[in-house]
């Protein structure tokens, strides 16, 4: 795959700034790719081009949008192995997790969108009028980089499926898989300008989107503070805007559980895979207090399956962090952890080695209220246990926090759903339950404004037009 070129209007065409951004192995330290530093001037073409396409496009039958997307999914699959090798490289994400999680996955998504879009509500007849929802326009998807390939999915495919047009800003650090997307839309005959893709830095590339006037909406995933201000450009112009933020997630263990592995390893799969880089990752362990002591116990020789290492290795579980900044601010978590009086249950502060590698680390007796680590998204493999008296006790503590992403409750089953009711967050997991791509997905509070996944996906990217039309 060439890496040297923006993809716009249906061209692989050179960026007008001539710079370079470098793409760096987080395992390996170092630069292995490079992908043009794009600027206003080629956001400038790929909205233009975005919104040339976007009345045919829009008037397109979804049956057609549906068909374009089956061919766009089979173009998808092919690229598998291939997908799997560049996010080991880019992300640093362990084979094993990459396969499965950071790509399969994806197909999984994709699929989801494709079976239910016929279910879209885009015709409702009402006692005196026909409601229609119509797609909203040009949508700039802006990515992060710790899920470089869901993340795109989870916007560009509903996006499109409901008629809009795509110019894509993946994140600067993890840009590569991208590129085979772009490709896999070229090849199943998406119309030019349907779907850009233009690479560069969230200050310049971002910035220059959410304040483009024949950009639409902004579907935007990332932190609070880079939300708060894309949505503050965005809302200069009264565009659209989708948010889908950061979180500091808190998973409950009702009392009178007994045996702890199951719910364990739920966390610790949480907070540890992808090595902690995930917005809604369990990093609030709330346990019994009368049973911390055998909580603990477990949670140690538990932990040790967690074994860190070369991500091109399929028995390794943890990859490195993605970069020297995110092992910085991590590693600064963990001494700020030690200072504050947390008790180290294991890992601890990483040594700057060869690759940005951080061993999984638990910390216990932490206080909600007044420790940072408690209260920060650390974004690492780093989680937090604490205790509590009560379940009233527990959903207080649960629920003290600015984000409201994700949580989960372990226990009886009963008990558990009547505790998540209580939870202010958009996702709640009852016991073993898995995720379901067909859900609406999103947070509340801090942690974002509307929803990903499924039917309410798709709705997130239409208007809705009333029509009243029962006089003579």
């Amino acid at each position: 795959m060439e890496f040297s070129k923006l993809y716009i209007g249906g061209q692989w065409v050179d960026s007008a700034s001539g710079q370079w951004i470098d793409v760096v192995n987080p395992a390996t330290r170092q630069v292995f790719a490079q992908v043009p530093a794009g600027n206003a001037v080629d956001v400038d073409r790929a909205a233009k081009a975005a919104a040339a396409a976007f009345p045919a496009w829009a008037a397109t039958p979804l049956a057609e949008r549906k068909a374009l997307m089956e061919r766009f999914l089979t173009l998808f699959r092919a690229q598998e192995e291939e997908l799997i090798d560049i996010t080991v490289r880019e992300l640093g994400a362990p084979w094993s997790f990459a396969k499965t999680s950071q790509v399969e996955y994806q197909y999984t998504r994709t699929r989801s969108y494709i079976d239910l879009a016929d279910q879209v509500p885009l015709v409702e007849h009402m006692a005196a009028s026909t409601t229609y929802r119509e797609p909203v326009g040009v949508v700039g998807c802006v990515t992060p980089w710790n899920y470089p390939l869901g993340q795109v999915i989870q916007k560009v495919v509903p996006a499109l499926l409901m008629g809009n047009t795509i110019v894509l800003k993946p994140s600067q650090h993890t840009p590569l898989s991208a590129y085979w997307l772009a490709d896999a839309f070229a090849g199943a005959g998406f119309p030019a300008g349907t779907f850009n893709l233009v690479t560069g830095r969230g200050g310049e590339v971002g910035n220059a989107l959410s304040g483009h006037p024949l950009v639409d909406m902004i579907s935007f995933t990332g932190s609070t503070a880079g939300g708060i201000t894309v949505s503050q450009r965005a809302l200069a112009q009264v565009k659209r805007v989708s948010l889908e933020l950061g979180g500091k997630s808190p998973y409950l263990l009702l009392p009178g559980c007994g045996d702890y592995a199951v719910p364990i390893h739920l966390c610790c799969n949480s907070i540890f895979l992808n090595s902690g880089q995930t917005c809604t990752a369990f990093s609030r362990f709330l346990v019994p207090r009368a049973e911390q002591a055998a909580v603990e116990a477990k949670l140690v020789e538990i932990a040790r399956e967690y074994t860190v290492g070369d991500p091109t290795d399929h028995t390794v579980k943890l990859g490195p962090v993605a970069s020297a900044a995110q092992f910085a601010k991590v590693r600064d978590c963990i001494r700020k952890g030690l200072d504050e009086g947390a008790r180290l249950l294991t890992g601890g502060v990483p040594d700057d080695g060869a690759g940005w590698y951080v061993q999984p680390t638990i910390f216990t007796d932490v206080d909600n209220e007044t420790m940072e680590i408690a209260r920060r998204e650390i974004f690492g493999p780093v989680l937090c246990v604490i205790p509590y008296d009560t379940v009233d006790d527990a959903v207080r503590i649960a629920n003290d926090t600015p984000y409201g992403l994700n949580a989960g409750v372990y226990g009886d089953k009963a008990e558990a759903i009547a505790v998540a009711r209580r939870l202010q967050a958009g996702n709640v997991y009852i016991n073993a339950s898995p995720r379901d791509c067909a859900a609406p997905f999103g947070g509340y509070k801090e942690s974002g404004i509307g929803r990903e996944g499924g039917i309410y996906g798709m709705i997130e990217f239409t208007q809705q037009k009333a029509l009243f039309d029962t006089g003579a």
